[in-house]
């Protein structure tokens, strides 16, 4: 566990990785970093490169205990950037550690393998941190996928992938993840994670959890942001909810609110965009789950992005999509990291 505190640049591109002179200007070195997290322009599916170009770039010059979570699409108003957590000497109110899992077969990616791989890593994690349950503000994860080749392979050695779609694989793996999350929370039991698999289901989830798939990876990287009691309530703090679909202001202006009370300012957001699976948001029909020249992921993301950059005043915030057991159906999960003087 480390004391973090969190610097955010924006980027000319996803091999830009000048961000990091700027870290050193700060006065931190590369050995800082707990972990980079990013949002890249490519289009947050299957074959987002940008992802795997920013990854390519940024692992080399990070320590390997640091982790990299680059989510894809910043439709609309959304900006690329990257935010780096960097551990500090002194107490800043937050505290953060990072992980990985081994790397999966394909034929384990969305099962239930993955959910208590992932459970077992972040509750060795937590334990060993030092960190409650209770006081983990978000866990952020980049989970692997499917591609074709990996379905293939699979099918050669007799087995069945849990899906011949690769883009489904991607809402598999993060909703495997995300049921891993919840079990290493406590927030569901480990006997529910099997049925809670169904994606036709998606009843069980976790306002704390943000999971983004990619091809650039075949292992979980995870990252868990917690207060630190420790320290008191220090000049950074979390607030955590979720929206209870894609038009929540409410919520976000209600947390927004508290920060005006508590005199702070908001450093960075992190939050789910989901299209409604049911078809329809607040009784009217939707059609981003209908609509076959965009994906319904990029839809969410530039809905709920607009909705969050509008209300933060700040166009470089962490929109990532496709909300599968992060915050409720149609949802999605809400995490403000904000400062205090």
């Amino acid at each position: 566990m480390a004391a973090v505190t969190l610097f955010k640049y924006p980027v000319a591109s996803p091999a830009d990785s000048s961000p990091l002179s700027k870290l050193q200007e700060e006065g931190y070195s590369p050995t800082d970093v707990v972990a980079l997290i990013g949002k890249t322009e490519g289009n947050g599916c299957v074959n987002d490169f940008s992802r795997t170009l920013a990854a390519h770039v940024w692992e080399s010059k990070l320590p390997p205990s640091a982790v990299t979570v680059f989510s894809g699409g910043t439709e609309g108003v959304l900006s690329p950037h990257i935010s780096f957590l960097v551990r500090t000497k002194e107490s800043t109110g937050l505290v953060a550690c990072s992980g990985h899992t081994r790397d999966f077969a394909p034929h384990e990616v969305g099962t239930e393998t993955q959910s208590r791989d992932v459970a077992t890593t972040i509750s060795k994690m937590i334990i060993n941190a030092g960190i409650e349950k209770e006081d983990v503000s978000l866990v952020l994860i980049k989970c692997p996928l499917l591609t074709s080749t990996d379905i293939e392979q699979i099918r050669a050695t007799g087995q069945t992938p849990i899906t011949a779609d690769t883009y489904e694989s991607m809402a598999r793996s993060r909703y495997a993840s995300a049921i891993g999350i919840a079990l290493a929370l406590g927030e569901i039991q480990a006997e529910v994670a099997p049925a809670a698999l169904s994606l036709k289901e998606n009843t069980v989830w976790s306002s704390r959890a943000s999971c983004s798939s990619g091809a650039e990876l075949k292992n979980c990287h995870i990252m868990v942001l917690a207060r630190d009691k420790s320290g008191g309530k220090g000049r950074l703090r979390a607030k955590s909810g979720y929206m209870e679909d894609a038009m929540d202001s409410k919520v976000i202006l209600d947390m927004l609110a508290d920060i005006k009370e508590e005199n702070g300012k908001v450093v960075q957001v992190f939050v789910k965009a989901e299209a409604d699976p049911t078809g329809s948001i607040r009784g009217k029909r939707h059609t981003m789950n209908t609509d076959s020249d965009i994906h319904s992921t990029r839809h969410a993301r530039a809905a709920v992005g607009g909705l969050v950059a509008g209300l933060v005043g700040d166009s470089t915030v962490y929109v990532s999509g496709g909300g599968e057991g992060q915050g409720p159906p149609g949802g999605g999960s809400l995490c403000i990291v904000y400062e205090c003087e």
